[in-house]
């Protein structure tokens, strides 16, 4: 078998002389932003505080912590737990319905396609990015301080943060709908409203639908965490047991929240998948 001439280097530098010679800051960019990155990790763990023997030490705290969390056990607070967590799922699907409510019209603003214009598209854009910014623990704790505590506050919490972050994701599905339905309908002298209605929407709500089934499943684990702060739900009675040492009746409140997700999840993936099915047959 013969082999292949061998390329001739003089030649190859001639015809790439971008390649051959590239500027020193060229080479020297990648190296320096390695450097960066390796220098901002060193001082980060400086600055932080982090200490190798501080963890080894916290090991055995956390070791002696798992076994007194076995077995789980409720105790007689069964009930008042079951309730907690029948309160945590309805915080996160009452907050992201009322989210995904509120933005679909307001996304329409948002989307290329719709608004053409700039000056009313960016600040529309701009504001889900500013709600958005704010994580639903923070918006959580301000709503406790507006509405007080319980669920009503964490309900709250989940809506306004999922309204920019629904915002977001619907005017860019709305942005990427085919184009082609849109069309047919203006020239068959439909008005703007009638290619929304029925050049748009049919094509983004599958989208739409499965984006706030996933949402959902999300916000049940932020419902927990919104509810050690006092929004309600699982999450205060975790935050009470672990505040009176009750490891025991710990493990059982996390074993229940690790179950109710999973299930959701399990949910969510069917109806998602049951959506997206619907939508290739259509």
């Amino acid at each position: 078998m013969s082999q292949l001439p061998k390329p001739d280097r003089e030649q190859l530098r001639a015809k790439y002389p971008d390649v051959f010679n590239r500027p020193a800051s060229a080479r020297l960019t990648m190296p320096a932003m390695i450097v960066g990155a390796s220098a901002i990790f060193v001082v980060g763990l400086v600055d932080l505080d982090f200490s190798p023997a501080k963890l080894l030490s916290g090991l055995s705290q956390l070791g002696w912590i798992t076994l007194m969390m076995i077995p789980p056990d409720p105790g007689p607070s069964l009930p008042a737990y079951l309730s907690a967590l029948g309160e945590t799922l309805s915080i996160a699907v009452l907050g992201t319905t009322i989210a995904a409510i509120a933005a679909l019209p307001v996304s329409l603003l948002a989307a290329r396609n719709i608004i053409p214009s700039g000056l009313l598209r960016l600040p529309v854009r701009r504001a889900f990015d500013s709600i958005r910014g704010v994580d639903t623990l923070i918006w959580a704790l301000v709503w406790i301080n507006v509405v007080g505590l319980g669920p009503f506050a964490g309900v709250l919490a989940i809506a306004v943060s999922d309204f920019g972050a629904f915002g977001k994701l619907f005017s860019e599905a709305i942005e990427a709908a085919d184009k082609k339905q849109v069309e047919g309908i203006r020239a068959s002298g439909g008005t703007a409203l009638h290619e929304i209605r029925f050049g748009l929407m049919p094509q983004v709500l599958p989208v739409i639908a499965g984006q706030v089934l996933y949402f959902i499943e999300s916000n049940t684990r932020s419902a927990t965490i919104i509810g050690i702060v006092g929004a309600g739900g699982i999450g205060l009675q975790l935050a009470e047991q672990i505040r009176v040492l009750e490891w025991q009746k710990v493990s059982f409140l996390i074993l229940m929240i690790l179950i109710a997700v999973a299930a959701i999840d399990w949910i969510s993936g069917k109806l998602r998948f049951a959506v997206i099915g619907q939508r290739a047959v259509a």
